[in-house]
């Protein structure tokens, strides 16, 4: 299945045979304090700039019937993002994982993200549409 926006990444998920965990990295555009002014002016413009993480969270395919929903729950946090880096891990006869590995899990996406290894996620903006970062 190809997917072009959440929506399809919602419904491949759900149809694996295999449970799914979805794991969230929620990154915000920024600036770093020594940009150049070429750099502010194409930042200013909506483009360039680096991509950091602000927060990440793991569901259940299940746990979520849309976009929306997600971005309605990552507004109670107050903590404001630009682009959510997704993954997924099957669950191949084993309980949900605990606490711990969820945790140690997500550090390690969050620490794959600032070394620029994005190859394994799916990004998508606000809206739910699938974005290709170069």
């Amino acid at each position: 299945m190809q997917i072009a926006d959440f929506s399809d990444l919602l419904r491949a998920a759900k149809q694996q045979e295999l449970p799914q965990r979805l794991y969230f990295v929620f990154a915000a555009i920024e600036l770093p304090e020594d940009a150049s002014p070429a750099q502010r002016a194409r930042h200013a413009a909506g483009g360039g700039g680096a991509l950091v993480p602000v927060m990440a969270v793991d569901k259940s395919p299940d746990d979520l019937s849309d976009f929306e929903t997600l971005v309605e729950e990552s507004r109670h946090t107050g903590t404001p993002w630009d682009m959510v880096f997704v993954t997924t891990q099957a669950l191949p006869d084993q309980p949900i994982p605990d606490s711990a590995e969820v945790e140690q899990t997500l550090t390690e996406l969050i620490e794959n993200i600032h070394m620029g290894q994005i190859d394994h996620f799916l990004t998508f903006d606000h809206s739910g549409r699938l974005v290709q970062l170069r």
